[in-house]
């Protein structure tokens, strides 16, 4: 059992935590929680910790290798104020925008492109919502933030695991690899002209959502192939990034499985 904070293990997640830097040199991340856990594939945890008080017996720790933390040491490691009791050391994922196009289904692929989203819970809830709309893949720009940071990788509930995602340091080249693919690229802009429930996202699409204060580049926006927007209510302008961002993937869910059921 681990009793001390000053044990290089220990120290080491705590770096993993709270500094992209040691997460992006040593190419893992850190998941707290029962169910991201369960989540995880096996062939990607490297270590597993568990507090001295959880009730591990119920954790399917047989098959993984674990160590026992005293309590008090386990919520010096922790991110969360109500730790469960298990963490991890996983190693990151990696996918290019090739694969996103290549593994792409036939119907036609739908990508999210993010342009310095700030906020980790935002991201997370995009990707989050990503899985459940059906979405082929995420591209982001370098400037967005680390989708490792331990709120966003919470916010995944799993998805992080399961959804292609990449970081691409020329997103407008990137883009253009999707329109050279014919897929046509919807820009989500105070000036769009055309609501999103009158535009048929049926075929190939992609969709750019822009920073939470500042929106879209202009360098960015006339890549896009149609400005569109999400029709307001009241005095409303715009709403929260991620839930732009569902709004667009679901509208393009829902006539996708609507054209499905006329077929």
């Amino acid at each position: 059992m681990i009793t001390s904070a000053d044990n290089k293990k220990i120290k080491n997640v705590v770096q993993l935590i709270t500094k992209a830097k040691a997460r992006r040199e040593q190419d893992a991340f850190v998941i707290e929680g029962i169910k991201l856990f369960e989540e995880a594939p096996e062939d990607l945890i490297k270590e597993v910790y568990v507090s001295e008080s959880c009730d591990y017996k119920s954790i399917k720790l047989d098959k993984v290798p674990h160590e026992m933390v005293k309590d008090e040491v386990f919520r010096k490691m922790t991110d969360t104020l109500t730790p469960q009791g298990v963490l991890c050391v996983v190693s990151r994922k990696h996918w290019t925008l090739k694969d996103m196009m290549e593994s792409a289904v036939e119907s036609g692929p739908v990508y999210m492109v993010l342009e310095t989203i700030q906020d980790p819970g935002n991201l997370g809830t995009i990707m989050r919502t990503a899985e459940g709309a059906g979405v082929t893949g995420i591209i982001m720009n370098n400037e967005t933030v680390d989708i490792y940071n331990p709120k966003t990788v919470r916010s995944t509930m799993g998805s992080i695991f399961r959804v292609p995602f990449v970081y691409e340091s020329d997103l407008k080249k990137s883009v253009g690899e999707l329109k050279s693919a014919g897929v046509t690229c919807y820009a989500a802009h105070l000036k769009g002209e055309r609501s999103c429930f009158k535009t048929d996202f049926k075929g190939p699409a992609a969709f750019f959502v822009g920073n939470e204060g500042n929106g879209l580049s202009d360098e960015l926006t006339a890549m896009a192939d149609v400005l569109i927007r999400i029709p307001m209510g009241g005095k409303l302008e715009s709403l929260n990034a991620a839930v732009s961002a569902a709004v667009l993937m679901y509208e393009a869910r829902r006539q996708r499985l609507a054209g499905n059921e006329r077929s």
